[in-house]
């Protein structure tokens, strides 16, 4: 998503060897342990003149070890009025420093079942973070969330890590004539006096930095002649620059499919252009989000286009377990970019890597791309060698054996997460020779490899 990302001073990623353990030393206070969530179901309501979200949040989840205390991901703006676990009170939870903290009244064991209920509300706004502002975001008229990597604490409790995917149920209420929409099928919508309520059912395990919600004075239409369903929601101002900027998205979801495999998720592909102008577009599960300045009627974007729908199956569908493997959403999504290239008449793939290999060689080369460090996992040097990577396995094995390779990733780990090592690993069952010195050169070292 990031590719110009937001650049702030430099964090340690390390903790110090008296602080408790992390799930991520990217995101050292993100992430929780003890259990493991199944689903979220979020019942909310949100008023745009005041920036209020109210609602509850039911989380199924399983102890992984004998359990008394136990975290959840919510952000500082939010305050809790209630928590039920099974069904009873706790003996106590409070909020601070980003987590809700829940205190049981008796140990659960290993292995128990735990329904927990979160009422909470408040003015949600954005986590600073390193990256910059990340979360929950009011726009000019209405709201959105990107929520990679860390923002979905903004809006609701969660275990706010990318390894922990669960599915979701989205209901949520704004007054009427606002659109709302969330990830998942749309699988109801009524009015009730002022409000609109809009329920959708994400049956997919997804991350939750992943689940958006998109608020504003939208239109949806479905686009025609695509190989999945595929929908659009926007202004009705910039229907005619859309209908000309986004035209060719049927043409990449099939070229996609072929090369990738099949489309991951069984609710379609959505674009929603925001009326604002956003610095950057994102991805969010079955979703891309772009803003108005992305739709400009000159095509200008469609690189971009390109890069978010790919994101359904590298980054989305296969998710790195730890933020230090982010080329494995962002230099595949990258690649995808070229391809597009390629296939529409433009660049060849093989033209836009060696143009980029001689930008990445001016560059300076201290950045390790399986280990580039919190405060340049969106450095587009990630996003460049990570595609270069990928097309010097291309031309290692071959074309056939290549693209093998990502219909076999897409499929082994479709909904799941997965390391760097993963991939080396299946991608020795799709070459005749050993990859040991290319990914040495562009995986584990700093200097820029010949192409």
């Amino acid at each position: 998503m990031r590719a110009n990302a937001r650049k702030a001073a430099k964090k340690t990623a390390g903790a110090a060897a008296s602080s408790p353990p992390v799930i991520d030393p990217y995101l050292p206070g993100n992430g929780n342990f003890g259990y493991r969530v199944s689903r979220y179901e979020l019942d909310l309501e949100y008023k745009v003149s005041s920036n209020r979200l109210t609602g509850s949040a039911t989380i199924t989840a399983v102890t992984l070890a004998e359990l008394r205390t136990f975290t959840l991901d919510l952000a500082d703006a939010l305050s809790v009025t209630k928590v039920g676990v099974n069904g009873r009170r706790p003996d106590q939870f409070r909020c601070s420093n980003g987590k809700l903290h829940i205190t049981l009244p008796a140990k659960l064991p290993a292995g128990a079942a735990m329904t927990i209920t979160v009422r909470y509300g408040g003015n949600p706004r954005p986590i600073r973070s390193v990256w910059g502002e990340v979360g929950f975001e009011e726009l000019t008229n209405g709201a959105l969330v990107a929520g990679q990597p860390n923002g979905a604490a903004s809006w609701f409790p969660c275990d706010d890590h990318p390894a922990a995917k669960a599915s979701f149920r989205i209901k949520i209420a704004t007054d009427n004539p606002y659109y709302a929409i969330a990830n998942g099928d749309l699988v109801s919508r009524q009015n009730r006096a002022s409000l609109n309520i809009w329920t959708y059912e994400l049956a997919e395990p997804t991350s939750t930095y992943l689940i958006t919600l998109q608020i504003g004075m939208y239109e949806r239409l479905r686009l025609q002649k695509s190989p999945v369903s595929m929908y659009a929601v926007l202004p009705d101002r910039l229907r005619r620059n859309f209908d000309h900027d986004f035209s060719r998205q049927p043409e990449m979801m099939k070229l996609f499919i072929r090369l990738f495999g099949p489309y991951p998720l069984a609710d379609g592909y959505t674009v929603v252009v925001t009326d604002d102008d956003l610095e950057i577009p994102l991805e969010a599960q079955g979703l891309s989000i772009f803003g108005a300045n992305h739709c400009d009627g000159r095509r200008s974007c469609e690189r971009l286009i390109a890069h978010e729908m790919a994101h359904q199956w590298f980054g989305n569908s296969v998710t790195a377990r730890r933020w230090r493997d982010i080329w494995l959403h962002e230099g595949f999504a990258c690649y995808a970019e070229w391809l597009w290239s390629e296939e529409s008449g433009g660049p060849s793939a093989d033209e836009r890597a060696r143009s980029y290999h001689k930008r990445l060689q001016h560059s300076p080369q201290n950045l390790l791309l399986t280990d580039p460090g919190p405060a340049d996992m969106f450095d587009d040097r990630v996003y460049k060698r990570g595609a270069l990577t990928l097309h010097a396995l291309r031309k290692a094995i071959g074309d056939a054996s290549f693209f093998a390779l990502l219909k076999d990733w897409t499929t082994r780990y479709r909904h799941s997460t997965a390391v760097t090592d993963d991939f080396t690993g299946l991608a020795a069952n799709h070459a005749t020779v050993s990859l040991r010195p290319l990914w040495d050169a562009w995986l584990y070292s700093t200097a820029v490899p010949d192409l």
